[in-house]
């Protein structure tokens, strides 16, 4: 999450990781940007494998579209939850929970 954020990011942009007590046996990670954002048409099929919103075929950014679609398959298999926020020339936060330690 935080490579394709710095990926997509703006130049010169910010990419910021928090950690929050969510309840007393969870966090919650979240992964912010203020990037170009994301077209809310695309965020449904975001963590789809090889989906990619780049339709070109172009490899520039050097992506697969397997990425989210793994980081979505860890977090699930550990029973958690992954969630997008976004909104264009704003940025994005993706955030995730986790159970304590």
């Amino acid at each position: 999450l935080i490579v394709n954020s710095i990926k997509y990011g703006r130049h010169k942009g910010t990419t910021e990781v928090s950690i929050e007590n969510l309840i007393k046996s969870k966090v919650i990670v979240r992964v912010t940007d203020n990037g170009e954002g994301i077209e809310e048409e695309h965020i449904p099929r975001l963590f789809e494998r090889f989906y990619r919103i780049d339709k070109s075929g172009s490899r520039k950014e050097g992506g697969s579209g397997l990425g989210l679609a793994i980081v979505k398959h860890i977090i699930e298999a550990h029973d958690e939850k992954i969630y997008i926020e976004s909104e264009l020339d704003v940025g994005s936060e993706f955030s995730f929970t986790l159970e304590k330690a």
